[in-house]
Formats: C-alpha cells, sequence, structure tokens
C-alpha cells in the first residue's frame, strides 16, 4: 500500500498544498543537501466539476491498485464558497459528509432530491450523501483544531443569486460550504473501497456574484498551511 491521494480541481490549489507540504518537512539528514523529501503524499489537479473528477480519481485508484501499489486514502482539497455566519472568508472546512446538492429534480413545490424520484442507492453510487471516513476526518480535525466541520455541497452551477443560496441555505442547515468536485471524487473512492475525507478553504461568501468580495490569496494561502495536516 502507497501513500494519500490529494486531488484538487485545478494546478493552483494543488501548488497551493505542495508548498505546504514542503514547508512542513522536516529536514532529511540522510539526502543530499539539495533534496527535498516530501511526505507520501501524491497531489494531482483532475478538473473542474463532479463528472470529469470522479473519472480521474477512479482512474488513479485503479491504476495505482492495478500497480499493487494502492493509495490509503483519498481526501478531495482546494478551495470553496462559503455560508454566511457558517464559515469564514479565508476559514478552513472539514467534510464531515460531502452531498450532491443538486442532484434531482426542480417542481413547482422546490427541489426534489434524486433518492426521493425512487432511485434505488446502488444507482446512485451508494447515494446522494458520502460521508466522510471517521478515522481519516478524526485525524484531520485533530491536526486542524481551528477548523469548522460540517456538510460540504458539490454543485454543478456555482450558487449566485440571492434566492438560490436561501434556497440552498434552507435545505442544507447544516453546510457550511459548496465546492465542485467533493461529491464526484466521494463516490470514485467509495467504488475503489478508499477511505475519502474533503478539505476546503473558504475564499468567497456564498450570495449574489461579486468578485471583488473573492479573496483568493487568503483562501490558498490557508489551504498552504492546512497542508501540513496531510502527513
Amino acid at each position: 500500500m502507497t501513500g494519500l491521494l490529494v486531488v484538487t480541481a485545478v494546478p493552483a490549489e494543488a501548488e497551493a498544498i505542495r508548498a505546504g507540504l514542503t514547508a512542513s518537512t522536516a529536514p532529511d539528514a540522510t539526502a543530499p543537501p539539495d533534496v527535498t523529501v516530501l511526505p507520501d503524499v501524491t497531489v494531482l489537479p483532475v478538473g473542474v466539476g463532479p463528472a470529469v473528477a470522479a473519472a480521474a480519481t477512479a482512474r488513479l485508484l485503479a491504476l495505482a491498485e492495478a500497480a499493487g501499489r494502492p493509495y490509503r486514502a483519498v481526501v478531495s482539497a482546494g478551495i470553496a464558497g462559503g455560508f454566511v455566519g457558517r464559515v469564514a472568508v479565508g476559514g478552513t472546512v472539514l467534510a464531515d459528509r460531502s452531498v450532491a446538492a443538486d442532484l434531482g429534480a426542480e417542481s413547482p413545490g422546490g427541489f426534489i432530491p434524486v433518492e426521493d424520484l425512487g432511485m434505488p442507492p446502488e444507482l446512485l453510487g451508494g447515494g446522494r450523501i458520502v460521508p466522510a471516513d471517521p478515522g481519516l476526518l478524526a485525524g484531520l480535525r485533530a491536526a486542524l483544531p481551528g477548523a469548522t466541520v460540517g456538510t460540504v455541497l458539490t454543485v454543478s452551477t456555482v450558487t449566485g443569486t440571492a434566492a438560490s443560496t436561501a434556497a440552498l441555505a434552507e435545505r442544507h442547515p447544516d453546510a457550511v460550504a459548496e465546492a465542485m468536485e467533493g461529491y464526484g471524487v466521494a463516490v470514485a473512492a467509495a467504488q475503489a473501497g478508499v477511505p475519502f475525507a474533503e478539505l476546503r478553504t473558504v475564499s468567497n461568501p456564498i450570495g449574489p456574484r461579486d468578485r471583488s468580495a473573492w479573496r483568493m490569496r487568503e483562501a490558498f494561502a490557508a489551504l498552504t498551511a492546512a497542508a501540513a495536516a496531510l502527513h
């Protein structure tokens, strides 16, 4: 068995995590002076959105297993939007579960989750809600005591209006953040029998789209700081 697989959406997130792993790695006295020895963590960008994240993660897990070096766990990591009043911009979030928030149907009476449409769990990759692995989550919580723990929603369309924000917050009162890949990675991990967790740092409040409110630098800095927990 090999180490931890950390997947991000974009290269900038992967670079932020690698920077944190490098900074937090103790020098190896046996290594040449110009060589930095990183912990047994593989960090790769796999693309934006749940579909490509699931497909790419499944491929990485399958290739590692076929090579006789399966990963011990997989973490979906990156930046996210945060629900106002539940987590601050620049804060760190750990998912206790990853939820496919827009997997279902619209109706005159509101959103209908896909499981309420009569779909059996086996056709949903185990369900619309995937809990984080308890042991993996406990380790991350111990390493990141200041992190906010709660549901992280996975959406295919980023929330950008007051009405949609209110509806999403009402449907998911325990949700703290939304991103676009966690559920896809979670399903890939579940299908491979590999423990899963999701780690996010908050770049913007969820609400009407306003790029002036984004704090990307702060979110990437927080991601680099949080990466030390991935040893």
